[in-house]
């Protein structure tokens, strides 16, 4: 019923007529030159931090997220933006996401704005959303727009009333 296999007895010799596997008439192959691996998507990179003990004197711009606990003196742009309770901005801020714990002196832009308990701000702030926890601190304007971050052609300033209080008419 079962036999034992010659194969791998010691001096046996593989048999001549089996059939041997066909030989292949292919070139090795060459990488296509169109073909482009792709990468991973990259990970975001980490926020960077001032740190409270660090005081710059000078603009700040990056499409990644900026977390400052220390002072600057300058302007500042970024994609997430969050003041620390220690930090204190002098200048304009424009981030599409702006989180205030801290002290802000100047105007502040962007898609959303959040104002926590803890913020200080003096200057207007230009939004499309915003938000102000009760014991927030702010004294500026507040202006809402569906593009905050442009800046052209706008001003800021209300079109001026005609005397009276009348609509204004085009002379004919």
């Amino acid at each position: 019923m079962f036999s034992k296999s010659k194969i791998n007895e010691p001096g046996h010799k593989a048999d001549d007529t089996a059939p041997k596997p066909a030989p292949t008439s292919e070139a090795p192959r060459t990488p296509n030159p169109e073909f482009k691996p792709t990468a991973p998507p990259k990970a975001k990179p980490p926020a960077s931090v001032l740190s409270s003990d660090l005081h710059i004197t000078g603009n700040l711009r990056t499409t990644g997220d900026i977390n400052v606990e220390g002072t600057v003196e300058g302007d500042i742009r970024a994609h997430l933006l969050t003041i620390g309770e220690s930090a204190t901005i002098k200048g304009e801020v424009v981030a599409d996401d702006v989180v205030i714990n801290g002290r802000i002196v100047g105007r502040v832009r962007g898609l959303k704005v959040r104002l926590t308990a803890t913020a200080r701000v003096e200057g207007d702030i230009i939004h499309k959303t915003i938000a102000i926890e009760s014991g927030a601190h702010f004294e500026g304007s507040v202006q809402r727009q569906d593009d905050p971050l442009s800046t052209r052609g706008k001003t800021g300033a209300p079109k001026p009333a005609a005397p009276n209080g009348a609509p204004e008419t085009p002379a004919s």
